[in-house]
């Protein structure tokens, strides 16, 4: 179009119900309306509670945006919206507000992969240029992908159960920390002895880059049943020790399996990490290490911008316009959606379908 287009992005494929616009690399605005006092009694995501809040906030959430921005509805060149994989009832509340949204203005829609967005994040903030690694690791994903393109990734490997963040939101609620689990297991280990418990590194016996994190959870819910036989229950600096040690667990293995990735890949030009758990900051440092003993540039995004927002769904819309054009109104709501188009499925134990 010779300009960079103005890009209105919307998401809500879990608990977050964000919109947001963006012009070229430029974040105009960046709105996110978090779910956590409508789950915080449950202990995790309700599916229809989440939907029910997307179906309410969207709205609220595009109007702030555009303010945010300076600019009208009439001023966006397309919409792009997260299309999958997620709840399906999240997913769907912004694939109808987008479908009407186009259908009134008449401005071209561009259906998003969520973890498309999570990939491209590198480019947002960096500039970072294809071919590129990343280690995506978030509450529902984790996987290592070569990134060539806008919709062309590689997958080198991925969890077979439990992702990461799901891991680190079980660990709180065993140990009786609130939600997000994340932070909450962060900040109490920053008190902890991580070598107080010796915790499994799974998978590290066996060559290539697949991980498992099911087995870690269930080494950590162990140690607390006999803390708690032992003792009579469980003291702070016990919580914050198994926090710290099982913080160390999840690092060393995504830095070995890291190491692992980047042996096979080559002609890339970084090295980068995405995703909600990409904000821990002791992952971060530990992968910057690694990326700079392999003499490669290494991008961590903005601590905002590493869990779900909607600038980095904007901006991969514009990425996908520029290269594929837009969607049409029979774009579909996807709860399941790979990026890597032919890589077989990573099936796991307990597992009864293909977990992107």
């Amino acid at each position: 179009m010779g300009r960079d287009i103005t890009i209105l992005g919307l998401e809500s494929s879990c608990d977050d119900t964000a919109a947001a616009v963006v012009r070229g690399r430029r974040i105009l605005s960046s709105v996110v309306a978090d779910q956590t006092a409508l789950h915080a009694a449950y202990g995790g995501v309700v599916p229809e509670i989440a939907a029910r809040a997307h179906a309410e906030k969207l709205d609220i959430c595009i109007e702030q945006a555009l303010t945010d921005a300076k600019v009208a509805l009439s001023d966006i060149d397309a919409i792009a919206v997260t299309a999958g994989p997620g709840l399906i009832g999240g997913v769907l509340s912004g694939v109808m507000m987008a479908k009407g949204l186009s259908a009134a203005t008449g401005k071209p829609l561009i259906g998003v992969n969520h973890l498309a967005g999570h990939a491209l994040t590198p480019r947002l903030t960096d500039g970072m240029e294809y071919p590129y690694l990343i280690l995506l690791v978030s509450g529902g994903h984790c996987q290592f992908l070569r990134v060539d393109g806008p919709t062309s990734f590689v997958r080198l490997g991925s969890t077979i159960d439990d992702a990461p963040g799901e891991a680190f939101d079980k660990t709180a609620r065993l140990l009786g920390l609130p939600q997000p689990g994340g932070p909450s297991v962060e900040t109490s280990a920053l008190s902890g002895d991580e070598t107080r418990f010796v915790f499994p590194r799974p998978l590290l016996d066996r060559p290539g880059c697949d991980l498992s994190f099911s087995g870690l959870k269930t080494a950590l819910l162990r140690q607390r049943d006999q803390l708690v036989s032992n003792q009579g229950g469980l003291h702070a600096q016990d919580i914050s020790d198994l926090c710290a040690g099982f913080q160390a667990a999840i690092r060393d293995v995504l830095v070995e399996k890291s190491r692992r990735a980047l042996i096979g890949c080559t002609g890339i030009t970084g090295f980068a990490v995405a995703g909600g758990v990409a904000a821990n900051t002791q992952l971060r440092a530990a992968l910057e290490t690694l990326s700079n003993q392999n003499g490669l540039a290494f991008v961590a995004p903005p601590l905002a911008l590493c869990t779900d927002n909607a600038a980095m769904i904007a901006f991969a819309g514009a990425e996908k316009f520029a290269l594929e054009g837009a969607d049409d109104l029979t774009l579909t709501a996807r709860p399941r959606w790979p990026l890597d188009r032919v890589a077989p499925a990573a099936l796991g134990s307990g597992k009864k379908g293909a977990k992107a």
